[in-house]
């Protein structure tokens, strides 16, 4: 019989970060007189879409804290389901069941629970009270076999948008230990898979990220869009090298989008991109309106692995790159460098984005990143003007004056 939650699970937080929002890894360890009867590893967030009390929409994107509770969760057995409860204080909750069949079980019934009434996590709520969002995602996996996905599964269920990843999971353990056996998830697998917001394609061999004192060719230009519902929400079009410093060692790596995978979010207010492959977990491009009329870069995090099998993890959320009017998109040609911090920097290669105000699934006039060179240059030469006439100001005067006074001392 399974122990109670309190006795019997062990929950473990982990740090780490999806987008701009802080989240923690969750590892239940539910345990029998065996053993382990139920382990899931896995990460989640959440982005809620509520009315206000001005007639505004607005957004909250919930992660997982540092103290949550897991009252209720259970390991289940042949005539019982199994589940795992997370509760994030007193406004959020979630939750999920597992079926046993004979050869298989169920992962099922994701249900979702917010409540608009905490006035510190939805301020400003028009409709308080709970709400409840039921995902109707249904997987099968089979008995002694662990269910893994490290790939960002996204489902937009409005008002909320549902983002997991780093999944390992296995329900009714058989006799205390968790198996070694292993089913993939589909987009983590070599096979191509188009799905709306998360689109895939077919990974290749493994490149390892090594030391290099070569040069490195440009890499391959990459087209990446986000769609929110049935319209394309989010453009990018880029080529992308990444420049690491491990211990005064140079890593350099390009991204081939051929085998790179893409998923992403669009809010009114903010936009992210996030690409991964075998290399890397995630590498986030996040977008933020200023002053309701202009766009930019506003933060960039990466999390992947070297060569020497060690993890290079680096988050900025405090950039200004890529700046440009609400309703426009921004390009770049020329090679551009993106200083993300000491040991981590991108170059980009015809570039070319727009986060917000897509129309029809195509760009929107650009604003070129000579615009901003030319900007630049405008000033220093209106003060190279303005220096040069007061240099010439101050000659005339002192050669006037040298006149006056030699003319005196004639007289």
């Amino acid at each position: 019989m399974c122990l109670s939650p309190v006795k019997g699970a062990k929950l473990i937080l982990i740090f780490l970060f999806l987008g701009a929002v802080q989240s923690n890894a969750l590892i239940v360890n539910l345990t029998d007189s065996k053993g382990t009867c139920l382990y899931a590893e896995w990460e989640m967030n959440f982005t809620i879409t509520y009315e206000t009390t001005n007639h505004t929409n607005k957004t909250r994107t919930i992660a997982v804290p540092d103290k949550v509770t897991h009252d209720g969760s259970s390991c289940g057995d042949d005539q019982n389901s199994a589940k795992i409860m997370i509760q994030f204080g007193f406004a959020v909750s979630w939750a999920v069941n597992f079926t046993k069949e004979a050869s298989h079980y169920s992962i099922h019934d994701i249900v979702l629970s917010y409540n608009t009434s905490d006035s510190t996590a939805f301020p400003d709520a028009v409709a308080k009270g709970v709400h409840t969002v039921k995902n109707p995602e249904n997987f099968t996996v089979p008995l002694d076999v662990i269910f893994k996905c490290n790939s960002v599964l996204t489902y937009n269920l409005t008002p909320v948008v549902q983002n997991y990843w780093g999944i390992h999971l296995q329900a009714f353990v058989q006799n205390g230990t968790v198996s070694k056996n292993e089913q993939v998830c589909e987009k983590d697998q070599t096979v191509t898979t188009v799905a709306p917001i998360i689109h895939t394609t077919a990974p290749s061999t493994t490149t390892t990220l090594t030391p290099t004192s070569t040069p490195t060719p440009t890499p391959t230009v990459g087209n990446y869009s986000i769609r929110n519902g049935n319209t394309t929400c989010l453009l990018a079009t880029m080529g992308l090298q990444l420049n690491i410093t491990e211990e005064k060692v140079p890593f350099i790596f390009n991204i081939n989008p051929a085998t790179t995978n893409f998923t992403g979010s669009c809010q009114p207010q903010s936009a992210q991109l996030r690409l991964n492959n075998s290399q890397i977990k995630y590498l986030d491009f996040i977008f933020a309106v200023k002053n309701e009329k202009r766009f930019y870069l506003k933060e960039v995090n990466v999390y992947m692995y070297l060569a020497n099998g060690s993890a290079f993890n680096i988050s900025n959320n405090n950039l200004s790159f890529w700046d440009a009017p609400l309703g426009s998109s921004y390009m770049c040609n020329k090679e551009q460098v993106l200083s993300v911090s000491r040991a981590f920097q991108i170059n980009t290669f015809n570039l070319k984005v727009q986060p917000f105000n897509v129309t029809k699934g195509e760009y929107s006039t650009a604003q070129d990143c000579s615009a901003d060179e030319d900007n630049f240059l405008v000033p220093i030469a209106v003060g190279a003007a303005l220096g040069g006439v007061l240099i010439l100001v101050l000659l005339a005067y002192f050669i006037g004056l040298k006149r006056h006074h030699t003319g005196y001392e004639q007289f």
